[in-house]
């Protein structure tokens, strides 16, 4: 009985969360297709009256849209590209005990976890390499992450050193034994940084700010940035010759729905690895 209890009061509290959770995600949702009349009535709407889908048609007519959707798309798909190429090859190399400058490579990766050459400097490096007004300039310079890095080396500690003997034994090289052994045991584990850095990449804002002065180039959640900040039917309207924007809070809350909707969809195809990448270090008792 007290065991039937605890879990129903288990149940009673993860679902008050859940629907907690779920109400505001909602109501953007209901907000952005939710007619005038719905949304000047200041009620809390989680199901509108009145269907109105003209803010997703208006924002699907102007060419702002796509062209900040195709930038954050090659910015999340490069820069995702970069971020495991770069973290999964420098954690095997930390991870071989054979290899004399490991310990070198990571006190300078711990050293960026504790001290940063901060917002200037990064600047100034950017701007010396040539990548200002250049997407490049959102990939490469967090191509990185070092705490990614070092849970990534540490996984590649845990795989057994006879594997690695045992390739080695059938002529395997280094590279081999990389693509061949250690990347195919690692699927949960490139699953969920995956996810993380892919998250990052389509979340680009800051940097986007600093190095991208041309608005062609703008990522997709700059363009949520002017239409919060600015006022959608200002900048809409200088980007469409005097065109007026009838809902300009539904036109906002699309642009949410959006921008958030990739990210949504690609996250259940990548939950159960996700799941088992967050536990490969648990310890099992």
């Amino acid at each position: 009985m007290s065991s039937r209890l605890f879990d129903s009061a288990n149940t009673l509290l993860l679902a008050l969360l859940t629907l907690l959770c779920a109400l505001p995600i909602v109501n953007v949702v209901a907000m952005s297709v939710a007619s005038l009349q719905d949304i000047v009535s200041g009620k809390f709407i989680l199901w509108p009256k009145h269907l109105d889908f003209k803010a997703y048609s208006y924002i699907f007519n102007t060419g702002v849209f796509f062209s900040s959707l195709k930038n954050t798309v090659w910015i999340t798909v490069v820069g995702t590209i970069v971020n495991l190429a770069v973290t999964t090859l420098l954690a095997y190399v930390c991870s071989r005990q054979r290899f004399s400058g490991r310990r070198m490579i990571l006190f300078m990766v711990l050293f960026t976890m504790l001290f940063s050459g901060g917002m200037i400097p990064t600047y100034l490096v950017v701007k010396a390499t040539g990548l200002m007004n250049s997407l490049w300039a959102l990939v490469i310079p967090s191509a990185v992450s070092a705490f990614n890095m070092l849970v990534m080396r540490e996984f590649f500690e845990s795989i057994h050193e006879s594997i690695i003997e045992s390739a080695t034994i059938d002529g395997c090289n280094d590279l081999g034994i990389f693509f061949r052994i250690v990347l195919p045991l690692s699927v949960p584990s490139l699953a969920t940084f995956t996810l993380f850095y892919a998250v990052g990449n389509w979340n680009q804002y800051f940097a986007a700010i600093l190095y991208l002065n041309d608005s062609s180039l703008w990522p997709l959640q700059i363009l949520l940035r002017q239409v919060v900040l600015i006022g959608q039917s200002d900048i809409y309207s200088r980007l469409n010759a005097g065109e007026v924007i009838p809902l300009p809070v539904s036109t906002q809350m699309a642009t949410v729905v959006l921008a958030s909707a990739p990210i949504v969809v690609l996250y259940p195809f990548l939950q159960r690895y996700f799941v088992q990448g967050l536990t490969l270090g648990a310890v099992k008792g």
